[in-house]
């Protein structure tokens, strides 16, 4: 009998040490055991402000989207005339839009040396499609018509149109529109030279429409038209220098708000935003006026009366 009442006590005191592991395993120790700590507690630095991050320019250099990286490419018609260019050579920067192409490139950031000429003639600058150039400068007149194919800058000159004729043309000493109507007037194609023609004048004989403005001064002075419509500095270049025997007949009003030129971008070339920015400042410094002075100054013309 005592062997067996040694037996179940050990049996007894195994069983209650059993329940005792039990009890520890399920959660029922003492609760002075540390919780764990939670896996979802923020990191310190979450409530902290973000760090000021700085604007890139999108005008510098470095981010302008240029046709070739580091360099910018200009476009304009060959053979390029004054006072406009000077001896036919946009690189030397001579002539009126040359002068103002470089002051563009320099206020974007570009050295001379980094700046490229293309030639592109006029009819087809301001044609749809994608351009070789970043811009063009060529006497472009900023028309509604042209700007739903391309993109205009700002303008950067105001201009008139304006008739020369010999001395000896029917029409050298006219005054008025109506004095206009029966002459056989010429212009270049595309531009706003012949508008105007069309437009102002409506003459009631044929116009004469030419290539290029080479070919309507040689119908001039050969006699086989009137006159001829160009813009005004174009005007006092031809009678002083190239056609010495020809006359600024008189300049057209402007129209409302000015005609301008613009320099011509591909449709929705981001650039323009920063070129509008330096010709801003060009027109703010003087430098544009001054520009103009050097290379445009003429005496005036008279205007013609309805």
């Amino acid at each position: 009998m005592h062997r067996r009442a040694l037996a179940l006590t050990a049996v007894a005191a195994s069983a209650l040490l059993l329940a005792a592991c039990a009890q520890e395993t399920s959660g029922g120790g003492s609760s002075s055991a540390p919780a764990p700590e939670s896996s979802s507690a923020a990191p310190e630095s979450s409530s902290a402000a973000p760090s000021p991050t700085a604007t890139p320019d999108e005008c510098a250099k470095e981010n302008l989207a240029t046709l070739t990286p580091g360099t910018l490419t200009i476009g304009t018609d060959s053979p390029a005339y004054p006072p406009y260019f000077v001896d036919d050579d946009p690189t030397n920067g001579q002539g009126f839009e040359s002068a103002v192409a470089y002051a563009v490139a320099e206020g974007l950031g570009f050295t001379p040396e980094e700046v490229t000429w293309t030639v592109v003639p006029f009819n087809k600058s301001y044609a749809p499609g994608n351009k070789d150039f970043d811009f063009d400068i060529n006497q472009i007149s900023i028309t509604p018509e042209r700007a739903e194919v391309v993109t205009f800058s700002d303008g950067y000159y105001t201009v008139n149109q304006a008739v020369i004729a010999l001395s000896d043309s029917p029409v050298a000493n006219a005054t008025t529109l109506g004095e206009l109507k029966d002459a056989r007037l010429g212009a270049q194609v595309g531009t706003t030279s012949l508008k105007y023609i069309e437009d102002f004048i409506q003459p009631t004989a044929d116009i004469f429409v030419y290539n290029d403005t080479n070919d309507a001064k040689s119908a001039l002075k050969n006699g086989q038209i009137d006159a001829i419509v160009v813009d005004l500095p174009t005007a006092y270049y031809i009678t002083a220098v190239e056609i010495p025997k020809g006359k600024i007949v008189g300049q057209f009003p402007a129209q409302e708000g000015g005609e301008q030129f613009g320099l011509l971008f591909q449709k929705d070339n981001p650039l323009v935003t920063c070129v509008n920015k330096v010709i801003a400042g060009l027109k703010e410094s003087g430098e544009l006026q001054a520009i103009q002075d050097e290379w445009l100054a003429g005496a005036t013309a008279p205007y013609f009366k309805e």
